[in-house]
């Protein structure tokens, strides 16, 4: 796994929590919203997580991503946001359907030949 180095314009960014007390709570401030660990960086890292797993990333990417050492940290941490096997089932079985290259195998189809 490869390192990201990002700088900006007075070199190296600052560490999360630098970047939380500089940028981020001002940053909210400014836009009226209430600065706490609700609208932390911390909650950033959540909505990241939640998003990835609802994508259906797995929970080892996702583990990796989150710099967590043990994928069974982030399962039991965000067990609760990843999608259901029956949503999953229901949009598989939505994709066949609506897919339009599935458009001409439809009962229709042997109806067009007669």
């Amino acid at each position: 796994m490869a390192s990201l180095i990002l700088t900006g314009p007075m070199g190296p960014l600052p560490d999360r929590n630098r970047f939380d007390d500089r940028e981020w709570r001002p940053a909210l401030r400014a836009a009226g919203v209430e600065t706490g660990r609700d609208n932390g960086m911390h909650a950033l890292r959540h909505f990241y997580a939640s998003v990835l797993l609802d994508a259906g990333e797995s929970v080892k990417a996702v583990s990796e991503y989150l710099g967590h050492h043990d994928p069974g940290f982030t399962l039991r941490t965000y067990t609760h946001l990843m999608p259901s096997s029956g949503k999953r089932t229901r949009a598989a079985v939505d994709g066949v359907f609506t897919d339009e290259d599935s458009i001409h195998d439809g009962p229709d189809t042997a109806q067009e030949g007669a």
